[in-house]
């Protein structure tokens, strides 16, 4: 975490403010729920703007790198995010 919010994330905020972030700025078609980031052409702006946006409204730093290396769907960002902020997908 970059401040301190942490205390006030669980992982149903985490997971509601990183899905709206990935729908808004990869404008994702309804039945594409499950596309990854390269499925959803993504492009290095794109993840920039996600990571950016992750760690204005979260407080949450990840890299830019985690969307390339990996190409995510959503859930798995939204794992590496609570995982990046140290909270449980079991809170």
């Amino acid at each position: 975490m970059t401040d301190n919010r942490a205390s006030e994330l669980s992982f149903s905020l985490i997971e509601e403010k990183v899905g709206e972030i990935w729908r808004y700025v990869l404008d994702v078609p309804a039945d594409m729920a499950d596309a990854t980031f390269f499925d959803l052409e993504g492009e290095s702006i794109s993840a920039i703007r996600i990571v950016s946006r992750i760690e204005d409204e979260l407080g949450i730093a990840i890299e830019v790198g985690d969307i390339f290396e990996e190409d995510p769907n959503l859930g798995a960002l939204v794992l590496r995010v609570a995982t990046a902020a140290k909270v449980s997908s079991l809170a």
